[in-house]
Formats: C-alpha cells, structure tokens, sequence
C-alpha cells in the first residue's frame, strides 16, 4: 500500500515546511515538493498540521487496583488513543511481590496481544527485586523493556524502600536502562491519611488534601538524591506541583541526569474539582491529586523552558457509578485514576500553542518527540523523516470541539464521564495514520484491534 499526503504544514520538533509526503507499506519514503509519484491513497492537507503521531509515554490499560480493573483495556484503550491522534503508548507491565518480573511481562504481553490497534510499548514496574534476582533486569532489556518504574507510595502494595531502590537503579545504571519514579512520601501521607479517617473525612477532597505537595516535593528529592548515587538517570512520572518541580530544577540545574512529565490533568484542573456536591469529586480522584490553580503557571514555565520534557496522560479511568463508589464511605478505598488518553493533543495544543505559551514545535516535542527519544523509539518514532514509521496525524489547527462525555468526536473512552467535561479546545486530530494506514478519518474509525505491534525500545542515550 501507498499513501502520497498534499500541501501539509510539516512540523516536527524542530522542522516546519510547507511539503507533500510519500509512504510505502509502513514507512515514510519521500518527502518533498510537488512529488510527482502516483499512490493507492491521496489525501489533500492544505492548511493542515501534518505531524508524527503522539508517543503517551504512561498509560494504564487493563490494570488491577483497589479491588478493580481500569475500564479501558487494550482494545478500547488504543482505540480511544488513536482517536486523539496517539498512535503509540507505553503501558506498565506490573511484577506481583515475590514472582518474577519476566512473568509479569508475559501477563502484559498476553493482555495486549490481540487486542491494541496502536503501537505499544511496557514499563516494569518493579515491586521488589532481591540480589538474586537482579539479572532479571538485564533480561528484560534485552526483551525491550529498558525502563522501569519503582514507587514510594501505597505502602503494601507498590511500595518499595530505599533499599530496594538502590538495588535495582545501580543495575539499570549499569545496563544502560532509565528508571521511572512515582515520588510521594508514602508512609507519612498514609499516616496523614488514617488520621483523617479517624476524624471523620471521608469525602474525596479528602484525598487531596492528605497528600500535600511537600510530600511529593520530598519524594522528588530523595528519588533523585538515591538515583545520582545509584549512578543512574531518572524520569519522575506525573509530576503535579511547584514544590517538585522547584527539586527537578535545582537538580537539572547542577547538571543531574533528571527528566521529568506531567500530564494534562495538572495543567487544566485543580483543587477546586473536589468541592463538586455530594461524591462527584470522586472523579478526580488520582495520585498525586489536582492542585492549587496556581501551580498551573509554574508547570507551563517548566514545560516552556525545559524542565519538564514530555507531557502524558497517566490514563487509568474507573467508571463513576460502578468503580468510583467503591470508596463512597472511605476516600482512601476509591480507585485511583481518571481518563485522558484520547484528549491529550487537542488539550495540550489548545493550552499550549493557541494560548501563546509554548511554540507548534514544542508542542510536538512534548507530546511525540521527547518521549521517543527518552524511551528508546527515536528516531522510529516521534518524528517524520524518511524510514522513520509512517504515524502521522493530519491535525487542524482551527477546529473547536467541546470535550464531553456526549460528545461523539471527544469521547471513545470506555468510561461514563470526561474530566474535562465542558472545556473548549482549540485543534483536532482530524486523521490518524498507523504505519502507514489510515485508522480514523472524519470520526470514523477505519483501525483494526490486533493491528498494534510490541516495539522494542532501545537503552538510554539521552534526550537529544
């Protein structure tokens, strides 16, 4: 199959030209003006962004936790991604304590398989690794799983210590590989926590205000502290607040190996969601929570400045009336989580490049690029180049939608409500191409579940 796109603005990180493009079978093969090649497919661009299509660095699809499973699975996810203009994710392969990390990669790969109509890649998330097991880590480089993720929250269940920590970022310093770290002080917020309980707050705002942003602040530092140690760079996941940003700089600044994402969630929402009447609020429900609004600005100075380098979604939603009530009584049993995979690009570059904030390449940087080039999959991904695969999105840069839940061009999630319900976006993915063929067109889905390829990614060589 062929596919020539016409008079597209093309926009990568650091290109933007006026030019048409030539795919072959799954990969772009010519670019240049006015090509003079016939194609089985044509599509006119003109006065369209034509950019690689989005890399979601962290997602959560099909993922148990607090007594349920995520609502999106790899079918309904990648789907829901691709809608968006997404069209590779990088999931989280999660080790049970005490089995190996080697089986958790086969229970991922058997829930993917099949059913992803995207490209897809794993992390590990690592729940204890002993000195007899370290070599398992090399293992799973070798098996292109070269990043994993350790946390310093929900004691008992992901939970890892120091020691552990030490343990497994010293190996994958010398393997070459990058550690991902979910940085809150655990162990006090989960002391904050029952002390709340014991005083009767039960209410979800609760669960933002037992985890204050010193605690992510100290996470931060001693992830990075343990890490510059251990000899090995790191990567803080869904970072929140100014307070853990304010760590990230001064260790980056001093010229730390430390990178850093926030997410959608942290940039347009805040605090105040929590106060909705009676248990609404459970909607925002994830880790870390929303924020004080102000915290919005210092995130966009990071993002525009280059102390945050990508922007993911952290994509685990949980139905309202059926998951969310878990914890109607208790906030600290109500899952964790919210949706945002397929709203993501149009967010980003509403707030971002329309606002003024951020450049149409910076934009692409942070929701492509960036996290291509962290995670091993640059220049296959991330970019439009020629033999670079052909994932490519025909964005417009004029398109308003409403984002909701009832809204057919905003909402393929499989979750009965949007957290971003009611926001205005300026620019739509309007077509998405997976190596090479169209998968969503006007709205219409043309993909296929089973289409999405495992891609190994490479060890760490830095973000450039």
């Amino acid at each position: 199959m062929s596919l020539l796109i016409r008079n597209g603005r093309v926009v990568t990180a650091t290109d933007n030209y006026l030019a048409d493009l030539y795919v072959e079978n799954d990969k772009v093969s010519l670019i240049g003006n006015n090509l003079d090649v016939k194609a089985d497919q044509e599509i006119d661009a003109s006065n369209k962004l034509v950019i690689p299509g989005g890399v979601d660095p962290h997602t959560h699809m099909d993922m148990p936790f607090g007594g349920t499973t995520s609502a999106d699975d790899f079918e309904s996810g990648t789907r829901a991604a691709a809608f968006g203009g997404t069209t590779t994710i990088i999931d989280f392969a999660i080790q049970t304590k005490g089995d190996s990390t080697l089986e958790a990669l086969d229970t991922w790969h058997g829930k993917a398989e099949g059913k992803a109509s995207i490209d897809y890649g794993f992390h590990m998330i690592v729940t204890d690794m002993e000195d007899e097991r370290l070599w398992e880590l090399r293992r799973l480089a070798d098996e292109g799983i070269t990043s994993y993720k350790m946390f310093m929250a929900y004691p008992g269940v992901l939970y890892v210590d120091d020691g552990t920590l030490f343990r497994a970022m010293r190996k994958a310093g010398e393997d070459g590989t990058l550690v991902c770290m979910h940085a809150e002080n655990g162990i006090v917020i989960d002391e904050i926590v029952k002390l709340a309980l014991k005083e009767g707050k039960t209410s979800p705002k609760y669960h933002a205000l037992t985890r204050p942003t010193r605690m992510e602040a100290e996470g931060v530092h001693r992830s990075i502290a343990i890490a510059e140690v251990a000899g090995v760079p790191v990567y803080i996941v869904h970072l929140s607040s100014s307070d853990a940003l304010e760590q990230v700089t001064l260790a980056r600044n001093r010229g730390t190996l430390v990178f850093a994402e926030t997410c959608p969630q942290y940039l347009f929402l805040d605090i105040s969601h929590y106060d909705q009447e009676e248990f609404e609020g459970a909607k925002y429900v994830m880790t870390p929570p929303l924020r004080e609004r102000w915290n919005q600005d210092e995130l966009w100075r990071g993002l525009r400045f280059g102390d945050l380098q990508s922007i993911s979604t952290d994509h685990c939603p949980f139905c309202f009336k059926d998951q969310k009530t878990l914890g109607i009584d208790d906030f600290s049993k109500i899952p964790n989580g919210a949706p945002g995979v397929e709203n993501r690009m149009s967010l980003v570059y509403n707030g971002g490049v329309a606002a003024g904030r951020i450049s149409v390449n910076r934009f692409v940087e942070l929701t492509s690029t960036a996290a291509a080039k962290l995670f091993g999959l640059f220049p296959r991904k991330g970019t439009i180049a020629v033999g670079s695969d052909a994932d490519i999105v025909i964005f417009d840069p004029e398109r308003r939608e409403t984002i909701s839940a009832d809204n057919p061009c905003t909402h393929h999630m499989r979750v009965d409500y949007n957290a971003y319900e009611g926001i205005e976006t300026q620019g739509f993915s309007e077509t998405v191409i997976s190596r090479g063929k169209v998968i969503v067109s006007d709205n219409e889905w043309h993909g296929r579940s089973g289409a999405g390829q495992f891609v190994k990614r490479a060890l760490f060589s830095g973000p450039n």
